[in-house]
């Protein structure tokens, strides 16, 4: 196992479905398990096959991993995506971190039999109903938004 796990103090007064499911505590449809993680179907599929990749340990969000747990993450994501391709006929397998919901690192795979799958478009059209796509960020924007991030990385990476 990796190092110690992040908690959240609503972490510490709720059971976590999560660390449930991992530990054998809830069933679930398990499609891959090891010391460091568990992969299982999910009870309520965007579309047949997908998939949720969780860690064992308790970590309430991805930049909470351990890098070399994190990598193992993507790997373990890149190993499921090519057998879920064969599985499904698909040309892709949507890898997504939302961090919504539940706070436990874990991420959906979903096999993309259509373009829309994971966005709210085909149910916009579905009802007749039309949206404008986001407004194009201005130069200044997008310059604005790099510099800050650049700092931000040059400032944690002078913490290493």
């Amino acid at each position: 196992m990796t190092s110690a796990a992040t908690t959240t103090p609503a972490a510490l007064h709720k059971p976590c479905i999560f660390c449930s499911i991992a530990n054998k505590k809830i069933p679930a449809s398990i499609v891959y398990e090891d010391d460091d993680f568990v992969a299982f179907l999910d009870i309520h599929p965007i579309r047949p096959g997908h998939v949720l990749l969780v860690s064992r340990e308790h970590h309430d969000y991805f930049d909470d991993m351990p890098p070399a747990l994190a990598a193992r993450f993507i790997q373990l994501g890149q190993r499921l995506s090519k057998a879920m391709k064969g599985i499904h006929g698909v040309e892709r397998v949507s890898f997504l971190c939302t961090g919504t919901d539940i706070a436990h690192v874990h991420a959906h795979l979903v096999p993309l039999f259509a373009s829309t799958d994971i966005t709210s478009t085909a149910y916009i059209e579905q009802k007749g109903l039309s949206f404008a796509p986001a407004p194009l960020a201005s130069d200044e924007e997008l310059a604005r938004q790099s510099a800050l991030l650049q700092q931000a990385l040059a400032a944690a990476h002078q913490l290493e």
